[in-house]
């Protein structure tokens, strides 16, 4: 299997699909899932002819389960070891959940200055900020972070379960159209990955603020958000972005869960190209 070796010697595992030559796509995973959660947009991407690209995090999927390194700095520079390694430019970065804060992390710290990246696009994203602190008192409370980490501790593979058949997909909501094999895959996913990176990446995605990030950020920007998500509230995240962003935008998908690249990719994905070829 493909592997990268970062600079403090983690193997990280990708996916490098389509022509060499051609236009690059390059996405960033949620938490605790792997790139395999891409699958629905790198098919459709390399049909349209794009060489689409997508790893998994230190610690997820199939990469190395090391003890250290679970915040937004490392998994930024883990990103830019396999854009290095694989002599990518122009990439336009799609991150979705955990994997949109990396993006901003990433586009600030190696994508700008190396000139390497084009556009960015935040889907159902982590930024500004998740959790409430005294600046930021509109946020989701740490106690409720607590119990993830306390979840992932003590019982991760009904935990997962539970997000999975729930929240994440919407699923819990009335009248909802259950697809089991959506469960068992995102299960799948996370109980690939390594407790320890899931419990310490808790803490990257809800206790870190990048509301620099996003005012650094001179790439046009996309926001795509759902405005039924119960993981990352469009009123805490997407809302709140878009204002700090230069060139932003923001779709917002009346009714759509956290989840929706997978529900929804049928719309999600012509959705996407337009921006990306754009």
């Amino acid at each position: 299997m493909p592997f990268v070796k970062t600079s403090d010697g983690v193997d990280i595992f990708y996916k490098d699909w389509g022509p060499v030559d051609a236009p690059v796509v390059m996405f960033h995973h949620g938490w605790p899932l792997s790139s395999d959660d891409w699958d629905a947009q790198m098919l459709f991407f390399a049909a349209q002819g794009f060489r689409v690209v997508a790893h998994d995090r230190r610690g997820h999927g199939r990469s190395a389960q090391v003890s250290e390194g679970h915040d937004m700095d490392h998994y930024a520079a883990d990103a830019f070891a396999v854009v290095e390694a694989l002599d990518l430019h122009g990439v336009v970065h799609v991150g979705h959940s955990t994997g949109g804060g990396e993006v901003a992390r990433y586009v600030v710290r190696h994508g700008q200055p190396s000139g390497r990246a084009a556009r960015a696009v935040l889907v159902s994203a982590v930024p500004p900020l998740m959790v409430a602190t005294a600046d930021h008192p509109g946020g989701l409370p740490m106690s409720l972070f607590d119990g993830f980490r306390a979840d992932v501790a003590t019982r991760r593979a009904q935990f997962y379960r539970d997000i999975a058949s729930g929240p994440f997909y919407g699923f819990n909501r009335p009248g909802a159209e259950i697809q089991q094999g959506v469960i068992d895959n995102w299960w799948r996913q996370g109980m690939m990955g390594s407790a320890k990176a899931h419990h310490d990446g808790i803490r990257a995605f809800s206790e870190t603020d990048q509301t620099a990030d996003l005012e650094a950020i001179t790439l046009p920007t996309l926001i795509m958000h759902g405005d039924d998500d119960q993981i990352v509230p469009i009123d805490i995240s997407a809302h709140r972005a878009i204002g700090k962003l230069r060139h932003g935008t923001l779709r917002v998908f009346p009714g759509y869960a956290h989840g929706m690249l997978t529900t929804h990719a049928s719309v999600i994905n012509p959705e996407l190209l337009v921006f990306v070829a754009g």
